[in-house]
Protein backbone atom coordinates (compact mmCIF):
# COMPACT_ATOMS: atom_id res chain seq x y z
CA UNK A 1 0.00 0.00 0.00
CA UNK A 2 1.37 3.43 -0.88
CA UNK A 3 2.15 6.22 1.57
CA UNK A 4 -0.68 8.30 0.17
CA UNK A 5 -3.20 5.54 0.76
CA UNK A 6 -2.01 4.88 4.30
CA UNK A 7 -2.09 8.55 5.21
CA UNK A 8 -5.59 8.73 3.73
CA UNK A 9 -6.59 5.69 5.78
CA UNK A 10 -5.14 7.32 8.90
CA UNK A 11 -7.24 10.42 8.21
CA UNK A 12 -10.27 8.14 7.76
CA UNK A 13 -9.71 6.64 11.22
CA UNK A 14 -9.97 10.10 12.79
CA UNK A 15 -12.95 11.11 10.63
CA UNK A 16 -14.79 7.93 11.61
CA UNK A 17 -14.03 8.48 15.31
CA UNK A 18 -15.12 12.13 15.16
CA UNK A 19 -18.36 11.17 13.43
CA UNK A 20 -19.04 8.13 15.61
CA UNK A 21 -19.15 6.03 12.42
CA UNK A 22 -18.88 2.52 13.87
CA UNK A 23 -19.34 0.79 10.52
CA UNK A 24 -16.40 2.66 8.98
CA UNK A 25 -14.08 2.23 11.96
CA UNK A 26 -14.86 -1.52 12.04
CA UNK A 27 -13.53 -1.77 8.47
CA UNK A 28 -10.37 0.20 9.31
CA UNK A 29 -9.28 -1.72 12.43
CA UNK A 30 -7.69 -5.15 12.16
CA UNK A 31 -9.22 -8.03 14.14
CA UNK A 32 -5.91 -8.26 16.03
CA UNK A 33 -5.92 -4.56 17.04
CA UNK A 34 -3.91 -3.59 20.10
CA UNK A 35 -4.38 -0.17 21.64
CA UNK A 36 -2.02 1.58 24.06
CA UNK A 37 -2.43 4.84 25.99
CA UNK A 38 -1.29 6.02 29.44
CA UNK A 39 -4.53 5.08 31.21
CA UNK A 40 -4.86 1.87 29.15
CA UNK A 41 -1.43 0.25 28.63
CA UNK A 42 -3.01 -2.53 26.56
CA UNK A 43 -6.46 -3.04 25.13
CA UNK A 44 -7.46 -5.55 22.49
CA UNK A 45 -10.07 -4.69 19.85
CA UNK A 46 -13.00 -5.52 22.14
CA UNK A 47 -11.42 -3.44 24.91
CA UNK A 48 -10.95 -0.53 22.49
CA UNK A 49 -14.65 -0.54 21.63
CA UNK A 50 -15.62 -0.90 25.29
CA UNK A 51 -13.26 1.74 26.72
CA UNK A 52 -12.55 4.21 23.89
CA UNK A 53 -15.45 4.07 21.47
CA UNK A 54 -17.99 5.66 23.88
CA UNK A 55 -15.98 8.91 23.37
CA UNK A 56 -16.51 8.82 19.63
CA UNK A 57 -18.51 11.62 18.13
CA UNK A 58 -17.23 13.99 20.83
CA UNK A 59 -14.59 15.76 18.72
CA UNK A 60 -16.10 17.88 16.02
CA UNK A 61 -12.85 18.38 14.11
CA UNK A 62 -9.30 17.08 13.85
CA UNK A 63 -6.77 19.49 12.35
CA UNK A 64 -3.63 17.57 11.40
CA UNK A 65 -0.38 19.25 12.39
CA UNK A 66 1.67 16.39 10.92
CA UNK A 67 1.14 13.06 9.27
CA UNK A 68 4.33 11.12 8.63
CA UNK A 69 4.57 7.65 7.16
CA UNK A 70 7.54 5.50 8.18
CA UNK A 71 7.41 1.90 7.03
CA UNK A 72 4.18 0.36 8.30
CA UNK A 73 3.54 3.26 10.68
CA UNK A 74 1.78 6.58 10.28
CA UNK A 75 2.53 9.19 12.96
CA UNK A 76 -0.30 11.68 13.39
CA UNK A 77 -0.20 14.83 15.51
CA UNK A 78 -3.52 16.61 15.62
CA UNK A 79 -5.31 19.51 17.22
CA UNK A 80 -8.83 18.43 18.09
CA UNK A 81 -11.74 20.74 18.77
CA UNK A 82 -14.56 19.31 20.84
CA UNK A 83 -18.18 20.27 20.25
CA UNK A 84 -18.01 22.59 23.30
CA UNK A 85 -15.16 24.53 21.64
CA UNK A 86 -12.37 23.27 23.94
CA UNK A 87 -9.21 22.12 22.14
CA UNK A 88 -6.34 19.71 22.73
CA UNK A 89 -3.29 18.25 20.95
CA UNK A 90 -2.23 14.57 20.84
CA UNK A 91 0.08 12.38 18.81
CA UNK A 92 -0.80 8.84 17.75
CA UNK A 93 1.21 6.15 16.02
CA UNK A 94 -0.90 3.89 13.81
CA UNK A 95 0.74 0.64 12.71
CA UNK A 96 -0.76 -0.94 9.63
CA UNK A 97 -1.09 -4.52 8.46
CA UNK A 98 -2.13 -4.14 4.85
CA UNK A 99 -4.94 -1.61 4.75
CA UNK A 100 -6.03 -1.97 8.38
CA UNK A 101 -4.70 -0.50 11.61
CA UNK A 102 -3.24 -3.28 13.78
CA UNK A 103 -1.87 -1.13 16.60
CA UNK A 104 -2.57 2.33 18.00
CA UNK A 105 -0.26 4.12 20.43
CA UNK A 106 -1.65 7.35 21.91
CA UNK A 107 0.58 10.03 23.41
CA UNK A 108 -1.46 12.69 25.15
CA UNK A 109 -0.47 16.26 24.57
CA UNK A 110 -2.05 19.26 26.21
CA UNK A 111 -5.07 21.51 26.16
CA UNK A 112 -4.94 24.37 23.68
CA UNK A 113 -6.27 27.89 24.12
Amino acid sequence: MSATNRTDLARDVFKAFAAGDRERIESLLAPSLSFHAPPDPYLDRAGYFERCWPGSGSASTFDFARIIEAGDEVVVTYDATRKDGSRFRNTEVLTFEGDQVAEIEVYFGWNLP
